[in-house]
């Protein structure tokens, strides 16, 4: 493409920022980033802001490149065939490419009352609202954290660490990504914090009241607080500006994370549903995500076909308060397996993860290019996932037919 080509970012999250970065390695690209806030939410540590031990937020100018074009403001609407953004503020940004990094956020609870009783805290603004709330009310109240994933366990962990009455209630199983090993780890740190857990398939919420928590099986518990974290959404941007999305709103596209719809829109993130099969929604896939995006993009400026998906995984870190933390190894294919590391070296671990997060931002604000996690390769497990889909919806045509 002859000439400077515009960039246009959306989302400032670990997969946008990442992505811009990553884009101005070429001198002839100009980038924007468009995102709500005017700082950096380091999302990891939003359950450290819940229970007053981390402001949760990095300055861009500490991850974000020098030569990226920064807009606070939140994309109303995609304008595709026109290859323009509209803004809530008014007004138009163009582009030649579009990176769509919206992230996700708390999904809609369709429980009742839990809109309008529960706490979510899978953005900054509500974990912020949440915080004077625990503060205004006694120690003696129970706390009830509902949701067993990561940021479930690390909220109840964190308040139950700062003196508070916890009950935490899986709907399910506690930890479902860990191994029984990991599993029973984690068990032991919450028990010893004096978390009570309730789980198996009874405790699934029912209803939540400004002062209770109802479960399947009937038991109400009396709750000061309750804090959801059950369930992830993404934003309906895609979806509202007529580009194709999976189930949940996640825009669709093939394995270079190129829309379906459209060669200049590529997606990364929590927010990309790659040929219909998504990654785990983590920081862990978001970040490599970003710079698999912009690789596509750099690409095909160079006139060179796009690299696939081809995704790594570790395994999860999970903190446990601040003395004790989990790193369950897994599978590269992002399956647990049976070695974790428990305890304070744990929690060492976890904090070496958060850290290096940022340092992988900042790095690549220094030096576009220098990260490379992205072309480690994940094996050939995707690739059987993809063939067998396939299969499966070429015999469905051949039913039909």
């Amino acid at each position: 493409m002859a000439g400077n080509t515009d960039v246009v970012v959306i989302g400032g999250g670990y997969a946008g920022v990442m992505a811009a970065n990553r884009l101005t390695l070429r001198e002839d690209v100009t980038v924007t980033l468009v995102n709500p806030r005017p700082t950096f939410v380091h999302r990891v540590r939003l359950h450290q802001l819940v229970g007053g031990s981390d402001d949760a937020v990095v300055d861009y100018g500490d991850v974000l490149a020098e030569g990226v074009r920064l807009v606070v403001d939140t994309v109303t609407r995609i304008d595709a065939p026109e290859r323009t953004v509209a803004l809530a503020s008014g007004g138009t940004v163009s582009y030649d490419y579009l990176v769509y990094a919206v992230g996700s956020g708390s999904a809609d609870p369709s429980v009742p009352g839990a809109a309008a009783f529960a706490y979510p805290i899978a953005s900054l603004e509500e974990a912020r609202r949440l915080r004077p709330v625990l503060d205004a009310t006694p120690a003696t109240a129970t706390v009830t954290v509902v949701g067993a994933g990561p940021t479930g366990i690390e909220t109840a962990a964190e308040l139950a660490e700062a003196g508070r009455a916890v009950t935490l209630v899986c709907g399910g199983v506690l930890g479902p990504y860990l191994h029984p090993r990991g599993r029973r780890s984690v068990a032991r740190r919450l028990a010893r914090l004096g978390v009570t857990v309730l789980d198996g398939p009874d405790t699934t919420v029912t209803e939540v009241t400004r002062d209770a928590v109802r479960l399947r099986d009937g038991r109400e518990l009396p709750s000061g607080v309750t804090v959801w974290t059950a369930g992830f959404g993404v934003p309906d941007l895609a979806a509202r500006s007529g580009l194709t999305t999976d189930a949940l709103g996640r825009l669709l596209t093939d394995e270079t994370l190129t829309s379906v719809d459209d060669p200049r829109v590529v997606a990364a993130g929590d927010s990309a549903a790659p040929s219909g099969l998504p990654l785990r929604m983590s920081c862990q896939a978001a970040i490599p995500l970003g710079a698999r995006a912009a690789d596509t993009v750099l690409s095909r400026l160079a006139g060179e076909p796009p690299a696939p998906l081809n995704q790594v995984f570790a395994g999860q870190c999970i903190s446990l308060g601040r003395r004790a933390g989990i790193f369950q190894f897994a599978h590269r294919y992002d399956v647990a397996v049976w070695f974790h590391v428990a305890g304070r070296p744990g929690a060492r671990l976890k904090e070496k993860v958060c850290r290096g997060i940022v340092e992988h931002l900042a790095g690549e604000a220094r030096k576009p290019g220098a990260y490379r996690l992205h072309r480690v390769s994940g094996g050939a497990t995707r690739q059987r996932l993809l063939d067998s889909v396939r299969d499966e919806a070429q015999a469905a045509a051949e039913r039909a037919a």
